[in-house]
């Protein structure tokens, strides 16, 4: 891992080449940047924003754009100075805000006599397989067409079962829909930082690191009061998007030209790499799906062959089932510490999963009186996590 001084870093200016020169972008603009610290919309930095975006697709680049700012502009709206918690205030504020929201993207980018898409997403329109491959294919085509997608979490009608947590999230999850090159988050921080900048003025920006370097999971913080996402959400996004081999750009949105800057190849903010192969597209959707119906508690040699050899998950290896699961559902894996291994689709329901748990394939039918699969998860459905 490297920080701001380590300018001799080997490969690293070929790098930000290479992720400048790339096509697809997902662009996320917290709250912090899209409001006026929740009061209102910044539509001046939307607007200049927005002007980036379209140097960018005339440049050759195409750009979906991840926006938050509907509760804090709806809040604003409704002469609110702090930020609801009641989920019926909250969905009532995103209700008012978005009107505003979307317009001032849509403002901004007709000045250019460029078109905007409005699209709002929850949690089940990616965990609905149909759903999710609708979602892609309306994106695809609007990029086509020369369109500026505008997506948000649809916090109007979003439940604390369904909602993303955070637009960093949602960003990380587009990403993958739509194979994206780059993710590059907007935030008000110059980028990951070695420690909290907030309580220690020595903190220095780390300019590159590998995504999967567990010394970064340390020194993130938490977000602020009308964010939702900390520093912690935005690495946890460009978890999800290094899924589909997209590295990600956290930078700051208060930087003067910060997206064409990116794209010349420049050193800004932080660029966390992803692995150069990707999850096939139905794992993909597998790690996308975030709200698992139940929990499958794994012995250590279970866990051993799904990490280190991909095999698929066999009843023998399961401890113990909690919650309650049709066949076919998602359901996570952990090992007898709770922590999460894998998740996938289960070819049995809770009762019958609970009942064959610890014994081997063999015995399956002897004990349902049928056998559905040999595994209780085949490794295709099966996505290490």
């Amino acid at each position: 891992m490297s920080n701001s001084d380590s300018r001799s870093q080997p490969g690293g200016s070929e790098k930000r080449a290479d992720i400048a020169a790339s096509r697809r972008w997902v662009i996320k603009i917290g709250s912090a940047l899209a409001t006026k610290h929740g009061m209102g919309l910044n539509t001046e930095a939307i607007e200049d924003w927005a002007a980036q975006m379209v140097a960018l697709k005339q440049a050759g680049h195409e750009i979906v754009v991840v926006t938050s700012g509907s509760i804090a502009e709806g809040a604003s709206r409704l002469g609110w100075t702090v930020r609801p918690h009641s989920i019926h205030e909250l969905q009532a504020a995103a209700a008012v805000g978005q009107m505003g929201l979307i317009r001032a993207w849509e403002l901004a980018y007709e000045k250019f006599d460029m078109r905007a898409a409005q699209i709002l997403l929850t949690h089940e329109d990616l965990a609905d397989r149909r759903r999710y491959l609708n979602s892609r294919s309306t994106l695809r085509t609007l990029l086509e067409l020369g369109v500026f997608p505008v997506i948000n979490e649809n916090d109007t009608v979003a439940t604390d079962e369904i909602r993303f947590g955070d637009n960093d999230t949602l960003a990380g999850l587009v990403s993958n829909l739509i194979d994206a090159d780059l993710l590059v988050i907007l935030t008000d921080q110059e980028g990951l930082m070695s420690a909290d900048p907030r309580h220690d003025p020595n903190a220095t920006l780390i300019a590159q690191a590998d995504i999967n370097d567990p010394v970064i999971n340390h020194i993130a913080g938490e977000g602020g009061a009308w964010g939702r996402g900390g520093m912690r959400s935005k690495l946890t996004a460009a978890r999800l998007a290094a899924r589909s081999a997209t590295s990600t750009i956290i930078a700051s949105g208060f930087r003067s030209e910060v997206l064409n800057d990116i794209a010349l190849g420049k050193r800004v903010g932080t660029l966390l790499e992803a692995p150069r192969t990707k999850l096939a597209a139905r794992k993909q959707w597998l790690a996308s799906t975030l709200v698992a119906k139940g929990q499958l508690v794994l012995d250590s040699g279970a866990c051993r062959v799904i990490r280190e050899e991909g095999r698929s998950l066999l009843a023998v290896g399961v401890v113990r089932v909690v919650g309650e699961f049709e066949r076919g559902e998602l359901v996570t894996c952990v090992d007898e510490q709770g922590v999460e291994v894998a998740k996938g689709l289960v070819n049995y329901d809770a009762i019958e999963a609970e009942q064959i748990c610890g014994k081997s394939t063999d015995r399956i039918e002897s004990i349902l009186g049928y056998t559905r699969e040999p595994e209780l998860i085949h490794r295709d459905s099966l996505v290490i996590v």
